[in-house]
């Protein structure tokens, strides 16, 4: 990126950096301001409508926008980028909102039964195993394109849904070149698996923002909160997308679920839990490095010591969610699935065929051939990914004790590389 070829050694001297550095930043508060009603405003004017739906986007809108106007430490793109993205987040909203209105009542009949959330640590292999469950035909996973543009313009015939892939694929063109560093740690293309939080983006309390931007307040606000809301708005949203094609069952993933796994649970009270699992030491160096691609996309680069600290903080403290609920909930046992991260790279098959045993579903011919072509063209992951080197991030000593627990609780290596 411009901005930080600017800021190698010997291209501008540390006063005139940061004194161009103010400068930009001024221009684009000027440029770009970040203000809650004027967003609205704007959704409005554009969409011609005026009602969010049933579920508000207050206080979260006031809390996320005032943390990324005054936090996240964004520079002119960034701010640009983000606002970019809110603004269509809250277009959409509207639009689903108007849509719904009169087919809730028919979306709400439709059944949800048993889906499979994949959960665990980023970097963990649940992207993989996302991929490799959604070759089943019997299985549906919410694709990047019908979470991006939800609404069809024609009753969804094919032609829309082909247009709303071509424009799907147009804006992830775009974010590449913006960010052609987050497509090697996170690929993602218009018909590949979605992850859960970019659904529950539109409720506004979603991870997403945290993962792509340094909110303090917003996140200490959204680790407050009850995500009963956001749960519920991602089972309408499911729902929706039955209404013309309907689902035998969802596989749905995201490492964040961790955070809300009790709210999960209400709203999902038959769901599976495919818990992945991996020596967080290894994990470390690989989620820091998504992470700062990420944030620099938006922001500043940050000091690479307090992104790893923050991450291994991150890590624990979702790590520790996890396990305090499998002990408050032991009736619930059977429901989670606990598969290690070695065991998955090491035989993908095998590893799907002891999911569908403990899920008491067949496993077709049609499905094994379908993974095996997956399979034969993601051949790299192993190389990879299965061999990364372990983290290099130190931990406080209050998340090496909770590494330490799940560690041996989950009869995973301790220490690096082990």
């Amino acid at each position: 990126m411009i901005f930080e070829r600017l800021r190698a050694p010997g291209i501008l001297s540390r006063p005139v950096w940061h004194a161009c550095q103010q400068s930009l930043d001024g221009i684009g508060q000027w440029l770009c301001p970040l203000d809650g009603n004027a967003l609205c405003a704007t959704a409005r004017r554009r969409t011609k409508l005026e009602d969010f739906g049933e579920l508000g986007i207050e206080p979260a809108l006031s809390v996320l926008v005032k943390s990324l106007d005054t936090e996240a430490n964004l520079h002119p793109l960034g701010r640009f980028l983000i606002r970019a993205h809110l603004q269509s987040i809250l277009e959409t909203r509207l639009r689903i909102a108007h849509y719904w209105k009169d087919k809730l009542e028919l979306m709400r009949a439709l059944p949800i039964e048993q889906p499979v959330f994949i959960v665990g640590m980023p970097r963990s292999g649940s992207t993989f195993l996302h991929e490799l469950l959604a070759e089943d035909a019997q299985n549906r996973a919410p694709r990047v394109w019908e979470v991006m543009f939800p609404i069809p313009t024609s009753n969804d015939s094919q032609e829309d849904v082909e247009r709303r892939i071509r424009k799907a694929e147009t804006c992830l063109w775009w974010f590449r070149r913006l960010a052609p560093k987050a497509d090697s740690v996170y690929p993602m293309r218009a018909q590949t698996p979605h992850e859960c939080v970019a659904i529950q983006s539109y409720t506004l309390l979603s991870q997403e923002f945290v993962s792509t931007c340094r909110i303090p307040s917003y996140e200490a606000f959204l680790a407050a909160q009850d995500l009963l809301p956001a749960y519920r708005w991602e089972k309408c949203f499911l729902q929706h997308l039955q209404l013309n094609r309907p689902a035998n069952r969802w596989v749905l993933k995201s490492p964040d679920h961790v955070y809300g796994l009790d709210a999960l649970f209400k709203v999902f009270p038959d769901a599976f839990i495919i818990h992945t699992h991996r020596n967080p030491l290894e994990v470390l160096e690989s989620s820091a490095e998504l992470t700062r691609v990420l944030q620099a996309l938006f922001g500043w680069r940050a000091d690479p010591a307090e992104l790893a600290a923050r991450e291994a903080r991150v890590l624990a403290i979702g790590t520790h969610r996890s396990m305090q609920f499998r002990d408050r909930h032991p009736e619930l046992a059977h429901r989670f699935i606990d598969l290690k991260y070695p065991e998955l790279v090491r035989n993908p098959l095998k590893t799907v065929r002891a999911i569908y045993t403990r899920l008491e579903t067949p496993l077709t011919d049609e499905t094994v051939l379908r993974i095996q072509e997956l399979l034969s063209k993601r051949s790299r992951y192993r190389r990879s990914r299965a061999n990364s080197s372990p983290g290099k991030a130190d931990c406080e000593p209050s998340s090496a004790e909770i590494f330490r627990r799940y560690c041996l609780r989950f009869n995973l290596p301790l220490g690096k590389g082990g």
